[in-house]
Formats: C-alpha cells, sequence, structure tokens
C-alpha cells in the first residue's frame, strides 16, 4: 500500500505575540515536508487548494515543481485540484509541466470542492456547483487523450483541433475523482474508468466501505477499456512515539482549525469527547503511535481494499517540527509496519468455509 501526506499549508503561529505568522512561510515549509518525505520513503504527497489566511496553499503546481526539481522518487500530486473554478487547459499544461520535471511522477486530483471560496475569487456561481464540474472533468479527461482537441461547453470557450502541450512523460497523468463519499460521484468515477479518492474526515471510516463496494461494482457493470481501478482514502492523521501524548498534542490544533473553520462556514467547535470517539478504534483521525496507526491501517484496507492513505498533519497552527517528526515517523516506522503485515496477510493461506 502507498502511504503519504497531503496539506493545504499551514501557517505558523509567532510564540511570542500569538499572531498568525508568514503565510510565504507556509510554502516554504511544504517545500521542506516534501523532501522529508521523499527521503523517509514515503509514496506521495499531495497540495489542496485553499485560499485562507491560515491554510495559504492556493498554487500547488508551483510548490510541487520546486519539490519536483529536489526530490526522487515520491509522487507529487494535487490533493485536490478544485476543478469547477479552474480552467481544465490550464490546469493540464501545469501538471504535464510539472510531470516533465519530475520525470512522470506527476498526479491531478480532481474534485469539486467542499472548501467554497474559490467561486466567489474566480467568478462562479455556486449554482452551477455539479455542471461546472461535469463539463470541466469532461474536457480534462479529453486533453489527457490527445494532444489535438476538438471541444466545446457551455461554461468556457470552445476548442477547435487547438494544440495543447507539453505532454505527459508516460503519455498520460494519472487523474483521480476526488469525493466526500457521494454515491453519484464514486459511480461518475468507475463510468470514466478513473481511480477513486475517498476523503474520510469524521465519524467511522469503515462507513465507507459500501462506497468501495459500489466503485467496484460499477467497474465490473461498465467495464471501460484501460480503466484505472484503484481507490484513495485522505484522512486527518498525526503520528507520535507516544499515542496519548501525540493526541493531546494534535487535539490543540484540530481544535483550533476546526473552531476557526466553524466560524466561518456556521458549525459549532469540536468537543473533546467526539475528537477522542474518531481518534481511536474505527475513527477516521488517525492520531497515535506508529504502532496503532499501522494497525488502524491496516484494518481499514481489511473493510476497503484501498491502494493508498495519506494524511493531514499540519493543521491548527502545528509546529513545523512537529509535523516533520510525524512525517518521518509514518515513513520510518509505520510504512514498514503496514507493509509487512499486508504481506504476511497476502501469504496466508485463505480460510476455508
Amino acid at each position: 500500500m502507498e502511504l503519504g501526506v497531503y496539506s493545504f499549508g499551514d501557517v505558523q503561529r509567532n510564540p511570542e505575540t500569538g499572531e498568525l505568522g508568514s503565510t510565504a512561510e507556509a510554502q516554504r515549509n511544504l517545500l521542506e515536508a516534501i523532501q522529508l518525505a521523499d527521503q523517509v520513503g514515503l509514496d506521495y504527497f499531495g497540495i489542496g487548494e485553499h485560499h485562507t489566511r491560515e491554510m495559504p496553499a492556493s498554487a500547488a503546481t508551483v510548490i510541487l515543481g520546486a519539490a519536483a526539481a529536489t526530490t526522487k522518487n515520491i509522487l507529487l500530486g494535487s490533493a485536490v485540484t478544485v476543478l469547477s473554478t479552474d480552467d481544465p487547459v490550464r490546469v493540464f499544461q501545469q501538471f504535464a509541466t510539472l510531470d516533465a520535471l519530475s520525470n512522470g511522477r506527476a498526479e491531478i486530483t480532481a474534485g469539486r470542492g467542499s472548501s467554497t471560496e474559490s467561486f466567489p475569487l474566480f467568478g462562479h456561481s455556486l449554482n452551477d456547483y455539479d455542471d461546472l464540474y461535469a463539463e470541466k472533468l469532461d474536457l480534462l479527461l479529453r486533453l489527457n487523450e490527445s494532444e489535438q482537441v476538438t471541444w466545446e461547453g457551455k461554461f468556457r470557450p470552445a476548442l477547435n483541433e487547438a494544440l495543447v502541450v507539453p505532454r505527459p512523460e508516460n503519455g498520460k497523468l494519472p487523474i483521480w475523482l476526488a469525493t466526500g463519499g457521494n454515491p453519484n460521484s464514486t459511480v461518475r468515477a468507475a463510468i470514466a474508468g478513473l481511480p477513486v479518492s475517498y476523503a474520510i474526515i469524521g465519524g467511522d471510516a469503515e462507513r465507507f466501505a459500501p462506497l468501495a463496494n459500489l466503485y467496484r461494482q460499477a467497474v465490473e457493470q461498465v467495464k471501460v477499456p484501460g480503466a484505472d481501478v484503484r481507490i484513495s482514502v485522505a484522512s486527518p492523521g498525526f503520528v507520535g512515539k507516544d499515542a496519548q501524548a501525540a493526541k493531546d498534542l494534535w487535539w490543540n490544533h484540530y481544535h483550533e482549525a476546526f473552531r476557526a473553520l466553524g466560524e466561518i462556514r456556521g458549525f459549532p467547535a469540536p468537543q473533546r469527547a467526539g475528537f477522542d470517539r474518531d481518534a481511536n478504534g474505527k475513527g477516521a483521525l488517525f492520531v497515535g503511535s506508529p504502532e496503532e496507526i499501522a494497525e488502524r491501517i491496516v484494518a481499514l484496507h481489511g473493510a476497503m481494499g484501498h491502494d493508498r492513505h495519506f494524511f493531514q498533519m499540519d493543521l491548527g497552527q502545528l509546529a513545523q517540527k512537529d509535523f516533520l517528526s510525524s512525517i518521518e515517523l509514518l515513513g520510518t516506522k509505520v510504512k514498514p509496519l503496514v507493509d509487512a503485515a499486508l504481506a504476511e496477510k497476502a501469504e496466508a493461506p485463505a480460510e476455508t468455509v
């Protein structure tokens, strides 16, 4: 299984004044985190799209481009590109350029966007929320198929045998469809022949197992030639040497992040009891020791059979040193444990009834 990290950028807090620090520093911190993730053997780093003072990672390909020149193996992707409010031609060109600079390590994860700040920012109406996404995903997939495209839609000027370059190193870019758990989006991924990425950020993580089954059933029914059939899971998470100390530390930052978001979007601040429920057992928050996190990843794999699991660790002004420490533990401790456990399960004889 592939393991990795995703981030929206996390602005540090000045320890003397308590004020939020530099959004520019947050971009440099992201680059440092990607470089460490590559060094400790993680498989994937994704940068999401946010336009807030606390989470200012709004230009993923710029940071990933810098990472392409200073890393060797790690896959570099978006998590997610808010495709509804972007231009598919520019998205494709930027990621194809990243793919060239990284020798074929670029990926796009395209979503509708649970954070809607980009709609007024780029002049789009939330009334067109799904129609925008459907049309732009169609164009993005057409661009991935051929360097010369003729296309017509409602929200963008038509293309008439337009040349779109550069082209990806390996012919096509891996394009994932992101969803927060929508059955229609699950089926849409299968019909398009795309891998699906589930964002599981609260509650019981295994409640997504029926969606994974729905995805595989739809794939089997539509039988798209050359379909890329994979499932990934994105979760909040944090790894510390001691399980309880990790939960106590990360709770403060988790609370701060969702308290601030709640003020903007109109939901209450989280309570510790709910956090403790979700940060243990089958909950969606993967916070704890390396051994605990490895055990919970393997358990969820038993329910969903997912191929990639990646974690948002830096939120609520988590100190950069703690973010880096968590990345190091994920790569050097959790990943070997997960690999060994899944290899052992694969080699075990099938149970007889």
